[in-house]
């Protein structure tokens, strides 16, 4: 590992927050928020307006850039985030492709401002793990960032952490995609417990990075959303666990929908934007009944904060 990248990658390997242990955080103790971003995605900018998004991109200033600002944005908030998660396509370069050692080195020195006292979560993308994820590059973003999937409390809250790359094409690495799948049943079936061993948490969320659909559960298949089936099947066990939101990336844009009291959100991102949205991040509210999130571009996180009608719903 180098010289200053042990601290993030201690963040991301965390599992509890604020020093509490897992047994404090699984209580509820009142309303609470989060950041959501995606895609910094270290190169694209260049390659997408250069037409060669296939390539790794050989410069990467103005993600580096924008990755600072909005960690600077979100240091300035008050109070703090109870952590800030990051939805996948940390870089842009593929495995084992030119440029990717130093897209991440770079991304990791501009997350490094973060103040201590947010937890970085990270969730793995296709650029990230490959388009056709092998157990090789699995190895290689878990050895740089942390698993692949894992699970957390955070005040009362379990949140499940998905690598979706597994549901999108798992063709070189079946075994890997078998594992997720029985760690996922199990993680859904304790949320959804009765058992009085097992406390059920005030909401179920999930980040992954590629949505279940951008904008409708009934659209075709598409390169920005999970095939038909797997998404059916991922909704309908999502449904019965008590899953109240899906958090995700991929699409850089805003999109995503609620439907069967499931709320698909999709997160346009830090870096490169394919739409009419701005560069930015996600307040999200927690609250003992409701999930509330709202996207903000990086200027007005910065010059507003988060804002006083989603500050006023953390007053207990």
């Amino acid at each position: 590992m180098a010289e200053g990248e042990e601290d993030i990658f201690l963040r991301a390997k965390s599992r509890t927050f604020s020093g509490l242990t897992e047994d404090e955080e699984r209580q509820w103790t009142g309303p609470f928020y989060f950041i959501q971003a995606a895609d910094p995605q270290l190169g694209l900018m260049k390659a997408w307006r250069e037409g060669d998004s296939e390539g790794g991109g050989d410069e990467w200033a103005e993600e580096v850039e924008l990755t600072k600002q909005a960690v600077e944005a979100v240091n300035q908030l008050r109070p703090r985030p109870r952590f800030m998660v990051l939805c996948g396509d940390l870089v842009h370069a593929m495995p084992d492709t030119p440029y990717r050692e130093a897209q991440e080195r770079d991304l990791k020195a501009a997350l490094k401002g973060t103040d201590p006292s947010i937890p970085l979560v990270f969730v793995s993308g296709n650029h990230d793990l490959g388009n056709a994820p092998t157990p090789s590059t699995v190895e290689q973003y878990c050895r740089a960032w942390g698993d692949d999937y894992f699970s957390f409390w955070v005040g009362g809250v379990l949140c499940l952490v998905l690598n979706s790359q597994l549901f999108y094409d798992s063709s070189a690495c079946p075994e890997l995609k078998e594992a997720q799948e029985i760690w996922l049943e199990a993680q859904l079936s304790k949320a959804s417990s009765s058992s009085p061993t097992e406390p059920k948490p005030k909401h179920l969320l999930v980040f992954q990075h590629i949505p279940l659909y951008i904008k409708n559960p009934d659209e075709e298949d598409d390169y920005f959303n999970l095939q038909r089936e797997v998404r059916q099947n991922l909704m309908d066990r999502f449904k019965r666990a008590g899953v109240k939101a899906v958090f995700s990336g991929h699409y850089h844009r805003n999109a995503g929908g609620c439907h069967g009291g499931l709320d698909m959100v999709v997160s346009s991102a830090i870096g490169c934007q394919l739409g009419g949205d701005t560069h930015g991040v996600r307040v999200v509210v927690v609250t003992a009944d409701k999930v509330i999130h709202r996207y903000l571009s990086l200027e007005q996180l910065t010059a507003q904060g988060m804002g006083e009608d989603l500050r006023k719903l953390l007053q207990v």
